[in-house]
């Protein structure tokens, strides 16, 4: 997997997931441009890729939700780069919640983070990829095909993520882009933790994994990462509309 001459657009790039593609992407040669709402975590990021890779990845902090955020970041990615062949869709956000806690107002900002912005990025970025051949990876969640309690709007959106994946796939493939989704299971990042879970609470869900992954443990967000720059590469040419499951086994597992 070589990605020497390619631009690689990660979105939530400041954290988690986003920052080991970073990371991965830098090792494979390609060249970046990461975006996330923190531009300190940004820096930070974009310097570790730098010295492991070619050149330091091109920054640009912003807010998907935010319609004139999202077009600033596409639009200064294709002036630096005047290019783009890979757009990893991994801005995203878990609340808690079931069918009597959600309010509208949670339900609207887990829905507009995590399916109307990739939406509209991936409005944008289509023309640039259907001029280099590239490709798609949005990263969903094991919660998109399987159902669980107290995070509805959240399984809600990964679903629509998935059906996203599948319908534009269909959409592109005689223009020659794929697109395909990566659905971890739980996988070691500060996401719980920063949207309010303790520290404890979040250990004793870890140690859950042990029974709720066949593999018997979380993820790591190195394994993640791998599986979005395969997807991402000519290995994977004949791969568009598909769903990788990344979870431990999570996905085959039945309560008994």
């Amino acid at each position: 997997m070589a990605f020497h001459s390619k631009v690689v657009l990660i979105t939530g790039a400041s954290s988690g997931i986003g920052a080991a593609t970073a990371l991965h992407f830098s090792k494979l040669g390609a060249k970046l441009a990461l975006t996330g709402r923190n531009l300190f975590n940004l820096q930070n990021i974009a310097d570790q890729c730098e010295k492991l890779g070619t050149s330091k990845p091109f920054v640009i902090a912003g807010d998907l939700t935010n319609e004139d955020d999202t077009k600033r970041i596409l639009d200064s990615t294709i002036a630096h780069y005047d290019q783009l062949d890979v757009l990893v869709n991994n801005a995203g956000i878990l609340e808690n919640g079931t069918i009597e806690s959600t309010s509208l107002n949670q339900y609207d900002r887990i829905m507009n983070t995590n399916v109307r912005s990739i939406y509209h990025l991936t409005i944008l970025a289509v023309p640039h990829l259907i001029k280099t051949k590239g490709n798609i990876v949005n990263v969903s969640s094991v919660n998109g095909i399987r159902s669980f309690p107290n995070v509805l709007a959240y399984c809600m959106s990964k679903s629509a993520v998935d059906q996203f994946t599948k319908c534009v796939a269909i959409e592109l493939a005689p223009k020659g882009v794929r697109v395909n989704s990566v659905n971890p299971g739980v996988v070691v990042t500060n996401l719980l933790t920063r949207h309010g879970m303790s520290e404890q609470d979040y250990l004793q869900f870890l140690e859950k994994t042990k029974f709720t992954h066949a593999l018997g443990r979380p993820g790591k967000a190195t394994e993640v990462a791998k599986a979005i720059a395969f997807l991402a590469s000519d290995d994977a040419s004949f791969t568009t509309g598909d769903s990788l499951l990344v979870d431990g086994g999570r996905h085959a597992l039945c309560p008994r």
